[in-house]
């Protein structure tokens, strides 16, 4: 009975689980319906290229290239009160936003959403408009 419960309860996790990757527009669209957005760049990529406004600035990866992963979470805390609540992250290209969306979703976070192409190819290249601090 125990073996059951427990896949059942791994499954429910992955079968509801979502992680899409979505256009700009899209991500626009979300946004707009006030879902917490994290650029989990690196400060001197902030400062490069602006971030979208009203993203939350969350670097995931330290400098070196390694995940902080115990401030990360301690700082998503703040944002994200329940794993049922949709999540839009992007990092510069989309290959960190992947990485770290299917994580999400791996621990159960049910929507996770990435923009596609990153702020730089997904975004930026479509005219869209950033916010430099």
């Amino acid at each position: 009975m125990k073996k059951l419960l427990l896949i059942t309860g791994l499954l429910s996790t992955v079968l509801f689980a979502d992680f899409k990757t979505v256009d700009a527009d899209e991500f626009a669209k979300l946004m707009a319906k006030g879902y917490p957005t994290i650029d989990i760049r690196t400060p001197m990529e902030w400062k490069q290229t602006g971030i979208i406004k009203g993203a939350h600035k969350m670097m995931f990866f330290t400098p070196n290239g390694q995940p902080d992963l115990a401030q990360w979470f301690f700082d998503l805390g703040h944002l994200v009160k329940d794993k049922k609540e949709p999540i839009l992250i992007y990092c510069a290209h989309a290959n960190r936003s992947k990485s770290l969306g299917q994580g999400l979703e791996q621990m159960g976070f049910e929507h996770v959403y990435e923009l596609k192409g990153g702020i730089e190819n997904g975004w930026i290249k479509f005219g869209k408009k950033t916010v430099k601090e």
